[in-house]
């Protein structure tokens, strides 16, 4: 009984290695797609055999200076020789303890340029006294030169030649390596590629880790092709960097330079590495300029990466400042400058977590706009005015249909806020005329908003005064009665700008107040001195329409106008 169990659980087993074979045979690749790489392996080895038996092999000749320092060659063993897409340099330095440098530096030369260039290099450590390196090819199959060089034994930085050899590589196949100079090295600079030739279209992901490098470095990079040169630097954060790199110059390849801090010297940078970068679109962009502030305030740009993009009329920004930069926690936002021919207009856009994501206007319609982004001056003490710095600048082209300049919401004035269009609504109920809607706002303004007058005489400007805000607290100065007019009668589609210039009789200071378009014509109107007047330092409330479509003649006695505020 025993037995014929045995026999037929073996039978099972065997029943069943035979199905679990079969199966897996059938997901398996056939012979001819498994064979198919070592054919093409063996047919370039075979063509580099072939190559060989044409050339008389001579032995590698090696020059007086590594007779010298005592150079002995492993690899290779003649002057001239075919190889299937890689050679060994392999070689033994006796006198190594006396050279000024540890690395040897190696140099390829294509006989013919092709897209990667005729000219690649490889800076081989020695260690102990041995160097080995394996040289691909970055033109693929053709003649190259290579040349070894060794560190002098007296002089820094200087190499000599110690020996010379020729290579036909029969393989089509580009391959260019990515090396690293011995500053790449020594900073321990490692990029995210298998090779430094690649092809990309428009952007290139430039993506790595510097081990010896910290937060407070920055590398440099620079792009270049034919006579055009754009250079900028970028941070590291935990020994690691990213940047998208526009290919700005349209079709071809650029030349992408990674350069690390020099020790030896403060504010310059040495090469590490370079790559070939095959652009294969013909769009051309505009660099962004860069000031030294970008790097001193810790911020990236996120977007735009280039200027000279197209937008409907609304443009966003979007980026980060690093919490460990100076001033990080206290730079709450940042400012854009649009200037478009001689206007320009100033926006705010909230930092958040350190994160900043926001839209402005380009309000003056169709056309090339100047945007300048920037980030606020840090001060202790209280003002009336507000500096910026600024830390990128490049075009947009605004396809807008027409120029809203007095219509758009604004710097401080938020037309479309739903606060805005609920008061309007109540405020203008069954008035039909633009006049006597603008005066329906002018009176509540000038009635409902008390003077403040600890914040004009202590200078508590913020940079995030403006309609909602007034409207909140029910008082302001001069600027935030101007921002909640300008809004309300935005709000009700009526064109409004608010002005800037001086007031007062005998000794004039800044002020504003507000225009409006009324059926084309601008009518002027003063809300904060229709609201009262100031006795003894105190605001004593008192309206008046005076200043609602004043009389100019008396207006201009007490008030200058210096120019509109966008």
């Amino acid at each position: 009984m025993n037995r014929k169990i045995n026999f037929f659980t073996i039978l099972f087993s065997f029943l069943s290695s035979f199905l679990i074979l079969s199966a897996c045979s059938d997901a398996s690749p056939s012979d001819s797609e498994t064979k198919a790489p070592k054919k093409e392996e063996n047919k370039y080895e075979k063509l580099a055999e072939e190559k060989n038996k044409e050339i008389e092999f001579e032995p590698i000749e090696l020059s007086s200076y590594s007779e010298e320092i005592g150079v002995t060659f492993k690899n290779p063993e003649h002057k001239k020789f075919a190889v299937n897409g890689v050679v060994m340099v392999e070689g033994e330095i006796e006198k190594h303890t006396l050279l000024k440098s540890d690395y040897a530096w190696i140099k390829v030369y294509s006989k013919d340029r092709g897209p990667a260039g005729d000219k690649h290099e490889y800076f081989t450590p020695i260690e102990e006294g041995k160097f080995k390196q394996a040289i691909h090819f970055f033109n693929g199959e053709g003649e190259y030169r290579i040349t070894v060089q060794l560190p002098s034994t007296d002089r820094d930085n200087y190499f000599y030649d110690t020996a010379e050899f020729e290579v036909f590589n029969v393989n089509p196949d580009l391959q260019r390596d990515l090396t690293y100079t011995k500053f790449g090295r020594e900073a321990d600079l490692a990029v995210n590629l298998d090779s430094s030739y690649v092809e990309e279209e428009e952007i290139f992901q430039l993506k790595g880790k510097a081990g010896k490098l910290t937060d407070s470095d920055t590398l440099m990079i620079t792009l270049h092709k034919d006579s055009e040169t754009w250079k900028h630097v970028i941070s590291i954060k935990d020994g690691k960097f990213s940047y998208d790199v526009p290919l700005f110059y349209g079709e071809g390849v650029h030349e992408l330079e990674v350069l690390v801090p020099d020790k030896e010297r403060e504010n310059y940078y040495q090469t590490a590495t370079t790559i070939l970068i095959d652009n294969k679109s013909d769009r051309v962009m505009q660099p962004i300029e860069f000031s030294k502030t970008y790097i001193e305030r810790g911020v990236s740009l996120e977007y735009p990466l280039f200027g000279g993009e197209e937008s409907d009329g609304i443009f966003n920004v979007k980026g980060s400042i690093d919490p460990k930069a100076e001033f990080a926690a206290e730079t709450t936002h940042i400012y854009i400058t649009s200037k478009k021919g001689e206007d320009e207009a100033l926006d705010v856009i909230p930092v958040k977590n350190f994160k900043f994501d926001d839209s402005f206007y380009l309000r003056f319609g169709p056309g090339t706009y100047d945007i300048t982004v920037s980030v606020p001056e840090i001060k202790e003490e209280n003002s009336d005015y507000f500096r910026y710095f600024g830390f990128a600048q490049f075009e947009v082209e605004s396809k807008a249909l027409k120029d809203e300049r007095d219509l758009l919401p604004s710097r401080g004035i938020q037309s479309d806020a739903p606060e805005m269009k609920e008061l309007v609504k109540e405020l203008t109920a069954g008035i039909s005329s633009d006049r006597e809607k603008a005066k329906a706002i002018y009176d509540y303004v000038a009635k409902n908003i008390s003077y403040d007058v600890a914040k004009y005489e202590n200078d508590e400007f913020e940079w995030d005064d403006s309609a909602l805000k007034t409207l909140q607290l029910k008082t302001g100065v001069c600027q935030d009665y101007a921002y909640l007019t300008v809004a309300l009668l935005r709000a009700s589609q009526i064109e409004a700008r608010m002005i800037e210039g001086r007031a007062g009789q005998f000794w004039p200071g800044k002020h504003a107040w507000v225009e409006a378009n009324i059926d084309g014509s601008w009518l002027i109107m003063d809300p904060t001195w229709g609201s009262g007047y100031l006795q003894d330092g105190k605001f004593v409330p008192k309206f008046t329409d005076t200043y609602f479509d004043p009389d100019m003649e008396q207006f201009n006695k007490t008030h200058t106008r210096t120019g509109v505020i966008y």
